[in-house]
């Protein structure tokens, strides 16, 4: 179906941070897949480990005890501080019964129409329940009717968020990305998770944090939410887990661990061996070769490289940046630069219409980040210069 606008281009070939299209021509991948290829294209220890797992067991079904996902779900489990984990095959799924566990949750409450507060300028996925999660009204546009049940709050403000909890007694939990990613990459206050967790706690709500573009070790910690000092009761992962390998989790704790009981939820695919092989395996090359601790230092190179090369420009309204995410705000819409990128051989893309927007992989190394911030930066300084013409 003609649902993708996509690029004049067909990927054969990836190695590290770079791919190979079916001409032989190399790319520079600034955008791993959108925050999916964490550890690079290809990388050795995981390619091996599929292999042996394809070789030994594909598929069971959740019918079944799968060894692979219970040893995933207990490492998940500890990194986390959470209890509970459901596998599913994608973010919109993890959020999707994120939002199912909130509304079981609230009528276990005896609350008659639960309600979720929501964030503007969020992006949750594209099944109606996320859809209608999501903040962008071009991405809603042409499916109603919509779902009841969600009530939006600005980003980065606990007294709109105070103010619905004053006037709406149906409200049973906050869902937001801990940081913004397809909405323009925004980053809190470092008090404003606290300040939410504060609010949950004294409503008896349930603190919802979607990490699927921004958790597992992208933004210098396994989980963004680790920056802030606070535990949520459910998180929302994907993308980065499997490596490329479709799976989401939805993990929960405390209150939200035992919402769920058998026959509330299932997914046929979700956490079959060979996906949970992948994240496993995914875990144990950032822990062991240092990709945290690389994706700050390279992540820190870019923003600041980026901020030298930019600072006449005062066009440029924010360069944002945690880790291996990072956004370049422009005063007008911008998409015309992934184009012009893409013929420069390098991948970058555009979100929220005029946010430049890099999710290199975490072991990208510093030479590789010099290029991408010299050949974004000229792109950039040529896309203003006509706009001033």
């Amino acid at each position: 179906m003609n649902t993708y606008a996509q690029l004049p281009v067909t990927f054969t070939k990836g190695e590290g941070v770079w791919l190979w299209d079916d001409q032989g021509n190399r790319y520079l991948d600034a955008l791993s897949g959108i925050a999916v290829c964490g550890v690079g294209h290809c990388h050795p220890r995981l390619t091996k480990a599929l292999c042996e797992q394809a070789a030994t067991l594909v598929h069971t079904s959740n019918l079944y005890h799968i060894q692979n996902q219970e040893q995933l779900a207990d490492r998940l489990a500890d990194l986390s501080g959470l209890e509970k984990v459901f596998f599913c095959n994608s973010g919109a799924e993890s959020n999707e019964a994120a939002i199912k566990l909130a509304r079981l949750y609230g009528h276990n409450q005896g609350v008659e129409l639960p309600t979720i507060i929501v964030m503007e300028h969020s992006f949750h996925g594209r099944t109606i329940a996320t859809l209608t999660a999501t903040a962008n009204p071009k991405t809603r546009a042409g499916f109603g009717p919509l779902l009841t049940g969600f009530v939006r709050a600005p980003y980065d403000d606990l007294e709109a968020v105070n103010q619905v909890a004053a006037t709406n007694k149906e409200v049973v939990a906050i869902l937001l990305e801990t940081y913004q990613g397809e909405g323009g990459v925004h980053f809190p206050q470092a008090s404003y998770l606290q300040g939410l967790r504060k609010i949950c706690d004294q409503n008896n709500w349930l603190l919802m944090l979607d990490e699927v573009q921004c958790g597992l070790g992208r933004s210098g910690k396994w989980f963004a939410f680790q920056h802030s000092n606070i535990l949520p009761d459910v998180m929302t992962l994907a993308k980065g887990l499997g490596s490329g390998l479709p799976i989401g989790a939805c993990l929960a704790g405390g209150k939200a661990a035992n919402v769920f009981k058998p026959g509330n939820h299932a997914s046929t695919f979700g956490g079959n061996p060979l996906a949970c092989r992948a994240a496993l395996t995914t875990l144990d090359i950032i822990e062991e070769e240092g990709l945290m601790a690389n994706a700050v230092s390279v992540g820190n190179f870019i923003q600041e490289e980026f901020r030298k090369r930019l600072h006449a420009w005062q066009d440029v309204v924010k360069i944002r940046g945690q880790g291996m995410m990072i956004g370049i705000e422009l005063p007008v819409p911008c998409g015309q630069l992934v184009s012009e990128a893409l013929r420069r051989r390098l991948l970058i893309n555009v979100t929220s219409d005029r946010v430049v927007r890099l999710l290199p992989a975490l072991n990208m190394q510093r030479a590789e980040a010099e290029q991408i911030v010299a050949a974004t930066a000229e792109l950039i300084v040529q896309f203003l210069e006509h706009h001033k013409e």
